[in-house]
C-alpha cells in the first residue's frame, strides 16, 4: 500500500503530511476522536487509507473475541478510502465525515451487503438498495467498514441469535441492546463512530454500560427508509461516539427530510458543532424525581448522577427537580405499544416461531394475543406522558435522569435457565418515557461503578432540540475525564 506520508520531504497538495512517522504510529489512529481524525484528514496530515487500515487491524485483531460485527466490509472500505484520499487532495473536500470510518447497526440496509437485522432468517439477505442513512453517510464520504451485530430484530435487549457482542469494559458482560455490536464497536475502538437505532433505550443502554455519548433524536430527524422496523412508531435511528461532539458530527449528516420517509420532519438541522460553546450558564435543568429515586436505580449509580449534577451546577445551570408522573409507568405503556412488532412479523411468528430466539418470541407470542383496548389504552397513556414532558419543558430546557438502573450486566443465555441468575429488564426502562414522547435524549458518561463499569447520565430536551441537549453533555463532558478513559482489552 502507497502512503502519502514521506518523511524529510516539505508537503504539498499532492502528499500527505508527514505525522505519522514524527508524531504517533499508524496503530495509534483508531484511539483518535473523529473530531481529531477529520482535522488531520482535511489538513492533509493524516490519509483515509490509513486510518481505514488501521481499523480493518484492529477489527482483525480484537472481534473474535468481541463479535461487534457481523460482516466486516474490508475491500469495499479501503476502495472507499482511496477515493477520498484522492478527493482531499485534490483539494475536494467534502466535510467533517469525509474519509472518516465508520460502521451501522446491522438492522441498516446496504446494497449488496448482508443485512440480517440479527437473524438467521435473513442470512441470505443482500438489499439492491441502501437505505437514507447510508445514502447520507456515502455522500459525505465516510468509509463503511461493516455491519454491527445487534439483538433479533432489534426488539428486545437480550435476544441474540449470533456471538452476542461482549462489552468492552468487562467481556464477562453485555453491552446492553439492541444496537450491541454498535456499543461494542466503538468502545473497543473497532470504529469512529456507528449507527444505531433506538426503539425504547436501544442507543443510550449501550452508550451509557459501553461508557460512549449516544443520541437518540427526535422521532424525524432522521429518516428511517431502509430500515427493518422494530416498533415503526417509535423506531429512530441515531449515533453512538466517543464524545459527544463526535456524536453531534455524525448525526449532522445523517439527518434532514427524507421524501422516502413520510415521518422524515422538514425541519431544519441545525450547525450542531456550533452549540458546543462550552457554556451552559442560564440554562434551567429538571430532575425526573420518579426517574432518579425510582428503586430499579442501584445507589452508587444514583450517587454519580448526584456528583453530575452539582458539576453542572458548578457550570452555572439552574438546577430543579420536578415531577413526571407516568414516568413511573413508562414500562409498562410500551409494553403495551410494541404488539406493533409481532404484527411486522406476524407471517414469521405463525409459521416459522422456532426461528425467532426465545425472549423475541414469548414476547411476541403475548403481543399477538394482547386484545385491541389493552393497545388503544397504551396509546392513550403514550398521549398522557408525552403532554406531561413537554409540559415540563415550559419550565425547564433539559430533563436529567439515570440513562440505567444499573451496570452492565453479566451475559446469560437465552433463554436465562439457571434459576440464580440475576438478569432484569426493569432498570433498562428508564430511557422508554423519552422514546414514548418522542423527544431527543442523550447519554453521556458520568461515572464508574466499584467493579470498573461505565455509568451513563441521561440528558432529554425540547422535540428537535438537539443542539440544546448536545450542549449541555459537552460542557459537562469537558468538565470531566470519564470520557478519556479507556478500557483494557
Amino acid at each position: 500500500m502507497e502512503y502519502y506520508t514521506v518523511r524529510n520531504q516539505v508537503p504539498t497538495p499532492t502528499r500527505f503530511h508527514v505525522f505519522l512517522q514524527e508524531r504517533m504510529n499508524k496503530t495509534d489512529l483508531p484511539f483518535l476522536s473523529i473530531s481529531e481524525l477529520s482535522s488531520l484528514m482535511a489538513s492533509k496530515e493524516i490519509s483515509p487509507v490509513e486510518a481505514t487500515e488501521a481499523y480493518l487491524e484492529r477489527i482483525e485483531a480484537l472481534d473474535g473475541r468481541l463479535h461487534a460485527y457481523v460482516t466486516v466490509t474490508a475491500e469495499e472500505a479501503l476502495k472507499a478510502a482511496k477515493a477520498a484520499e484522492q478527493e482531499i487532495l485534490q483539494g475536494n473536500h467534502r466535510g467533517p465525515m469525509h474519509g472518516v470510518p465508520v460502521a451501522v447497526k446491522d438492522q441498516i440496509q446496504t446494497a449488496g451487503i448482508l443485512t440480517t437485522g440479527g437473524s438467521p432468517v435473513f442470512s441470505s439477505n443482500i438489499p439492491t438498495e441502501d437505505a437514507t442513512v447510508i445514502t447520507n453517510l456515502k455522500a459525505a464520504g465516510a468509509v463503511l467498514l461493516g455491519k454491527l451485530n445487534m439483538t433479533e430484530f432489534a426488539t428486545t435487549a437480550l435476544s441474540h441469535q449470533f456471538d452476542p457482542p461482549r462489552n468492552p469494559w468487562d467481556l464477562d458482560r453485555s453491552t446492553g441492546g439492541s444496537s450491541s455490536g454498535s456499543g461494542a464497536a466503538t468502545a473497543a475502538f473497532l470504529c469512529g463512530s456507528a449507527l444505531g437505532e433506538d426503539t425504547g433505550g436501544s442507543v443510550r443502554l449501550p452508550a451509557a454500560w459501553c461508557g460512549l455519548a449516544g443520541i437518540r433524536p427526535t422521532y424525524g430527524r432522521v429518516s428511517r427508509y431502509g430500515v427493518m422496523p422494530g416498533v415503526r412508531s417509535m423506531d429512530t435511528v441515531g449515533p453512538l461516539a466517543r464524545t459527544v461532539a463526535d456524536c453531534a458530527m455524525t448525526l449532522a449528516v445523517i439527518s434532514g427530510q427524507d421524501p422516502k420517509d413520510k415521518m422524515s420532519s422538514s425541519e431544519p438541522v441545525p450547525d450542531y458543532q456550533a452549540a458546543l460553546t462550552g457554556t451552559i450558564q442560564g440554562l434551567k435543568i429538571g430532575i425526573v424525581k420518579e426517574m432518579l429515586y425510582a428503586d430499579v436505580v442501584e445507589e452508587e449509580i444514583r450517587q454519580s448522577v448526584l456528583d453530575a449534577i452539582a458539576t453542572l451546577k458548578n457550570l452555572g445551570a439552574e438546577v430543579v427537580e420536578l415531577s413526571i408522573p407516568l414516568a413511573a409507568n413508562a414500562g409498562a405503556i410500551n409494553g403495551a405499544i410494541r404488539v406493533e412488532a409481532p404484527i411486522t412479523y406476524g407471517e414469521l411468528l405463525r409459521n416459522r416461531p422456532s426461528e425467532i430466539a426465545h425472549d423475541n418470541r414469548i414476547g411476541y407470542l403475548v403481543g399477538a394475543i394482547m386484545p385491541a383496548s389493552a393497545y388503544y389504552k397504551g396509546l392513550r397513556l403514550r398521549s398522557l406522558l408525552r403532554d406531561q414532558v413537554l409540559a415540563a419543558f415550559g419550565s425547564v430546557d433539559i430533563l436529567l435522569t439515570p440513562s440505567n438502573g444499573v451496570a452492565a450486566q453479566l451475559l446469560e443465555p437465552d433463554p436465562v435457565i439457571d434459576s440464580k441468575a440475576k438478569v432484569s429488564r426493569t432498570p433498562w426502562l428508564l430511557a422508554t418515557t423519552f422514546s414514548l414522547a418522542n423527544v431527543p435524549a442523550l447519554s453521556v458518561p458520568c461515572g464508574f461503578t466499584a467493579n470498573n463499569l461505565p455509568i451513563g447520565l441521561q440528558l432529554a430536551g425540547r422535540p428537535f432540540e438537539e443542539s440544546t441537549v448536545f450542549r449541555v453533555g459537552h460542557s459537562y463532558e469537558q468538565a470531566t475525564d470519564w470520557h478519556t478513559r479507556k478500557p483494557n482489552i
